[in-house]
C-alpha cells in the first residue's frame, strides 16, 4: 500500500529508525478506547472520542517520523498543539451551516445540557485538524504522489480569484435558500470563498502549488482526509452518542452511517481545513513536507513560498 522512497538510502535510514515512544502511546490509547467505546453500554463516546483520536494522531505522526525522520510534532510541537485550538472553532463553522440543512444529527445529545454539549463537542472537534494534517503528511511520504500529481497550471490570476469568490458566494446563497437541493455546497462554498481571500491577504493557498503544475498538496490533503473519514465513520458506527445522516437523494449504499457518495465531501473538506488554517495563521510553517527530492529543498506543506510566477499572476 505504501510506496517506496525514491532513494534506496532513504529506505535504509527508515529501517534503522525505531518506532518512537509516542507511537506506542498512541497505539495503546487506540486499543483501550476503541475497545471501551464498542464494548460498554450507555453513554461513553463523549469521554472516549478525544483520547481515541489523540491516539490516532500520535500513531500517524510516529509512522511519518519513522518514514521521514521528521513529522508535525518534531518540527514544531507548539504549533502542533495550536492545531487543536484552531480545529474546534473551524468545525463549529460547519455545525452552524448544518443547522440549515440538518444533514447530520447527534443521537444522545439530549442527555447533556447546552454548556456540557458545547464543551464536550469542542474537545472532540479539536482533533480534526491534527488528524487530517497528520495523515496528509503521512500520505506525502508515498512515492506515487511524486509520480502522479503533476498537472495543468492553475494560476491565481485576478479573473480566477474573482470567479472563485463569486462562485463561492453563489453556492452559499443557494445552499442557504434551498438546502435540500444544494446541500453539497455546504462544503464547496467555504473553500471557494476562502481560497481567494487567502491569496489577497498574502497567505498560503492551494493555488500557490497549482500555479506550478504541482497538485501534490491538494491530493495529499484529500487522501489524508478520506483515510480519516473512514476511521471517523467506522468508530462512530457502534458509538453512543453518535452522529447519523439524513442526506436527500443520495441516501443509499451506506458504508457505516455515511452514504457512499457522501465520502466525496471529505475531498473538499480537506481543502477547506487548509484554507481555514491558512486564514488564521497565514500558512503555518510547521506542517507536512512533500516527497523528498535530492535536487531541491521541499518546504513544509503549509509554508508560504509563492514563486515569482504566482506573484506576477496576482499583479
Amino acid at each position: 500500500m505504501i510506496g517506496k522512497f525514491v532513494e534506496t538510502g532513504e529506505l535504509a535510514r527508515e529501517s534503522n529508525r525505531r518506532f518512537p515512544v509516542r507511537g506506542w502511546v498512541g497505539l495503546t490509547l487506540v486499543a483501550i478506547f476503541w475497545t471501551l467505546n464498542w464494548s460498554l453500554d450507555g453513554l461513553r463516546t463523549h469521554w472516549g472520542f478525544f483520547p481515541l483520536w489523540v491516539g490516532y494522531c500520535l500513531t500517524i505522526d510516529a509512522l511519518t517520523w519513522r518514514r521521514r525522520g521528521e513529522s508535525l510534532i518534531t518540527r514544531g510541537p507548539g504549533q502542533y498543539v495550536m492545531l487543536y485550538v484552531i480545529s474546534a472553532p473551524a468545525w463549529w463553522l460547519f455545525e452552524a451551516l448544518n443547522c440549515r440543512s440538518q444533514n447530520w444529527l447527534y443521537q444522545g445529545a439530549e442527555h447533556f445540557s447546552r454548556s456540557e454539549y458545547f464543551v464536550l463537542c469542542s474537545v472532540s472537534f479539536s482533533t480534526v485538524m491534527p488528524a487530517v494534517f497528520g495523515t496528509a503528511e503521512f500520505v506525502a511520504s508515498w512515492s506515487w504522489l511524486e509520480r502522479c500529481c503533476r498537472g495543468p497550471r492553475l494560476l491565481p490570476s485576478t479573473r480566477v480569484l474573482r470567479g472563485m469568490f463569486a462562485a463561492g458566494a453563489l453556492m452559499l446563497c443557494l445552499f442557504l435558500a434551498w438546502p435540500r437541493y444544494f446541500f453539497p455546497f455546504l462544503w464547496a462554498s467555504v473553500f471557494f470563498l476562502l481560497e481567494p481571500v487567502n491569496v489577497w491577504l498574502g497567505h498560503r493557498s492551494l493555488l500557490h502549488e497549482t500555479a506550478r503544475g504541482d497538485w501534490r498538496l491538494p491530493v495529499a490533503l484529500s487522501t489524508g482526509c478520506l483515510i480519516c473519514g473512514f476511521f471517523w465513520e467506522m468508530w462512530n458506527f457502534y458509538s453512543y452518542p453518535k452522529w447519523v445522516y439524513h442526506v436527500p437523494f443520495v441516501d443509499f449504499w451506506r458504508v457505516f452511517e455515511m452514504p457512499l457518495l457522501g465520502y466525496g465531501g471529505y475531498v473538499v473538506f480537506a481543502w477547506e481545513l487548509f484554507a481555514l488554517h491558512s486564514l488564521v495563521t497565514g500558512g503555518g510553517r510547521q506542517l507536512t513536507r512533500l516527497q523528498p527530492d535530492s535536487t531541491e529543498d521541499r518546504p513544509p506543506l503549509l509554508a508560504l513560498h509563492p514563486s515569482s510566477e504566482v506573484d506576477a499572476a496576482k499583479s
